[in-house]
This record gives C-alpha cells, structure tokens and sequence, in this order.
C-alpha cells in the first residue's frame, strides 16, 4: 500500500492517478478527501499532517509515503512526529516533496530552514528516502484564471525574468517512480525544473495559445504584487517569493538533468502544460 499525503494538490492529484493507472494499491489523504477527484479504486482517509496522530490509522499497514512538505502550514508540522508515526505504521519507504530553496534559500525562513528540518527529519529516520526538490510549478499560474476568463489579462511582477517553471505531473511520474521502484532512487536528492526559461509574458503568451486569443500582460511593480500577495500569503513567504521571481539565482535559473534522469525524457513545457489546462482559463 502507497499513502499519498497531500492528495487533493496538484501533485498529489496526480500522483494519485498515476499510481492508480500502474494498478498500486493506493491511500490518498488530506483534510479534505471525501469529495476529491479520484479514481474509484483509490481509498480516501482524511487526516491532517499537522496532527501527526491523524496519520497513526492511515498508515497502518502501508509500505511506502509520499509525504508533501506542508506548504504555507509547513512551519506547524513536527517532522519527527510524522516519521516516528510512518515508522510505526510499517512504512519502509518515504518520498518527501521538498523545495529548491533548501538549496537555493538557506537563509529564508519560509523557503528554506522549515523545508530543511523536514529533510532531515527523513534523511535520519532509518528508512529508504527520496527527496524532491522541484523550483516553481506551472499551476502557479491558476492564480491567472479569474482575470484571464473576464478580461483575458495577466498582471505580474517582472515580467521578462525567466525560471524554468515545472508541470506538477512530471514531479508526480518522477515521485511514482521513486514510490515503486525504490533501489536507485534510495537515499537521491532530485532538482526537479522544466526544460527551458520562462518569463511570466511568455507564459500569458502561452495561455493566450491554448486559448486561441491574445491575452495582454501587465507589468505590476514590487509593491503591487507584494500587496495582492500578502492577502493569501505570511509576509516572510511573500518576500522570498519575490526575490526569487524578480532576482533569481543562477542556481534557480539552472535546468536540471533529473526528471530525465529518473523518466528518460525531457520534462514538459509550460506551452504543454497550458495547452492541457487551458478549460481553466475559458
């Protein structure tokens, strides 16, 4: 059995439906599962990584995890917790969807020392590890939906800075590969990028393709995206957040070999991902 946390996100989705595909037994959780988008085969159990003792019943008897970072909740999970509890439900294998900015952002509180206590709370638990350590998804781009629908308008901050934004599938096939075959993926630390730089007016170009329209972009200010981000955003993650869109690093800016590595193909385009996505953005 694969328990696959964070089931409702948009590599949790698909990592879900992957697994299912290849015909594994699979737990998909999250706080909210019941009404998820799911194949028939997959058992839902709603647990909280929060409350590490949520996971205690869904892990009884599995063998392997994928276990998502927490996101914006990150800094309130207890890493030891949820390994002492994955150990304890039989698990032997753990794949961990980490972030670049361990790496690229040791500094930041937000992108890089809360990820790095998850690592290492996984690195040292004793059992088979993978970590994934993807740079900016392409679903970022949902935030784009509303205005593009009514306006067919995409307002962003820096423009004509590119990073290579990856499809969130390719990190769920890179994450089901590391789940079933283990082995070689034991104790391998993946960068997972796209395979070219994108700037945000290419990619409202992109989805402007998809659409079969144009779609004007805006070019915000610092302070404008600031004041949009902080509605749904903590401060500390939005001016990361910034810094890394506006002022990147060459280490963000770097295309990795690793989902070809792992899948033997090149990670998909932004085009592509829009292309398959563009119902979102009618």
């Amino acid at each position: 059995m694969i328990v696959v946390t964070g089931a409702t996100g948009n590599v949790g989705r698909s990592l879900v439906r992957t697994l299912a595909a290849a015909g594994e037994p699979v737990t998909a959780t999250s706080r909210r599962i019941a009404d998820a988008d799911l194949p028939q085969t997959v058992l839902r159990r709603p647990a909280d990584l929060v409350d590490a003792e949520s996971l205690r019943p869904v892990l009884d008897g599995a063998d392997a995890l994928f276990l998502q970072n927490g996101g914006p909740s990150a800094h309130l999970l207890s890493p030891r917790d949820l390994v002492d509890v994955a150990k304890a439900g039989g698990v032997r294998r753990i794949v961990l969807l980490s972030s670049q900015g361990v790496a690229t952002r040791p500094g930041s509180a937000s992108h890089g020392d809360v990820a790095r206590a998850i690592e290492d709370a996984v690195r040292q638990s004793g059992l088979e590890w993978t970590v994934l350590r993807p740079g900016g998804f392409a679903s970022n781009t949902y935030a784009w939906a509303e205005p593009v629908r009514t306006r067919r308008t995409v307002a962003a901050p820096f423009g004509d800075v590119g990073l290579p934004v990856i499809d969130p599938d390719d990190i769920a096939e890179v994450a089901a590969a590391a789940l079933r075959e283990g082995g070689q993926h034991a104790g391998q630390t993946y960068e997972l990028t796209g395979p070219a730089l994108i700037t945000p007016r290419q990619q409202a170009e992109a989805v402007g393709d998809a659409l079969g329209e144009p779609v004007r972009f805006v070019e915000q200010t610092r302070d404008e995206a600031r004041a949009q981000m902080l509605r749904f955003m903590p401060e500390p993650v939005v001016e990361t957040t910034l810094s890394i869109l506006g002022e990147p690093t060459p280490a963000e800016q770097r295309i990795s070999p690793d989902v070809e590595r792992v899948l033997g193909r090149t990670p998909g385009t932004f085009a592509d991902w829009a292309r398959r996505h563009v119902a979102a953005f009618r």
